[in-house]
C-alpha cells in the first residue's frame, strides 16, 4: 500500500485503482498518484489533464510499456537508429532511455539477433508439433470420447448411493457435539422448532 506524507498526522490511504494510477485520499482532499511517474498531486480535472498530457508522463508511460516489447520489435527499432556518439565515447547519455539514438553496441545487437532467431525457431517447432496430429490419433481420440459418453449415460441410470457421513478421527462422540455439528439425518429431516443454535 502506498502512503504519502500529508500535513496532518493521519496517513493517506490507497483509493480505487484507475488505469496506471491510484487516487489517494487524505485529510487535505483527494490526491492523484501516477504509477508511471511515481508522483502525486492534487486531484482535479485541470491538474490531471495537464499531467496526463505532459511530456514527462508520456515518456514514463512509454518506458513502462517498452519493458514488455518482444525482442523482434526492439531489434527492428534499434537497427533503424544511428548509434549515440556520446554514449559510445563516455558510456553515458544525458537523455537516457529517451535518446533518439541507439545505445546498443554491436555485441548487444548480435545477442538480440540471436535471441530473435531462437524465439523464431522455438515458435516454428511449436507450430510443427501442433500440425503433426495424424488422422489415426484423431479417430482414436473420438472413439475414447464416445466410450466416455456412453458410460456416462449408463451411469445415470444407476441408483445414487447416499454418502456415508463420518467424523474426522479424534472428534468427541456425537452426543457431546453442538447441534450444528450433528450429522444430517438420512431422510434429510426438518429442523425441530425448539432447537437453539449457539
Amino acid at each position: 500500500m502506498r502512503t504519502l506524507p500529508v500535513s496532518s498526522p493521519q496517513q493517506a490511504f490507497e483509493g480505487p485503482k484507475e488505469v496506471g494510477a491510484n487516487v489517494l485520499r487524505g485529510e487535505m482532499g483527494k490526491r492523484y498518484f501516477c504509477d508511471y511517474c511515481d508522483r502525486s498531486f492534487q486531484d482535479n480535472l485541470h491538474n490531471r489533464k495537464k499531467h496526463l498530457n505532459g511530456v514527462q508522463h508520456q515518456r514514463c508511460k512509454k518506458v513502462w510499456y517498452d519493458m514488455f516489447r518482444d525482442a523482434f520489435t526492439v531489434l527492428l527499432e534499434e537497427k533503424t537508429k544511428k548509434p549515440c556518439r556520446k554514449f559510445l565515447q563516455t558510456g553515458q547519455c544525458d537523455f537516457g532511455s529517451n535518446c533518439r539514438f541507439s545505445h546498443m553496441t554491436e555485441q548487444d545487437i548480435e545477442r538480440l539477433t540471436a535471441q530473435v532467431e531462437e524465439e523464431r525457431r522455438a515458435k516454428e517447432q511449436q507450430e510443427e508439433k501442433g500440425s503433426k496430429i495424424s488422422d489415426s490419433q484423431i479417430k482414436a481420440w473420438l472413439e475414447r470420447r464416445a466410450k466416455r459418453k456412453r458410460s456416462a449415460r449408463s451411469n445415470r441410470n444407476l441408483p445414487v448411493e447416499a454418502p456415508v457421513f463420518q467424523f474426522p478421527p479424534g472428534w468427541p462422540s456425537v452426543h457431546d457435539l453442538p447441534p450444528s455439528l450433528h450429522p444430517p439425518p438420512p431422510s434429510g429431516g426438518t429442523v425441530p422448532p425448539n432447537l437453539q443454535w449457539g
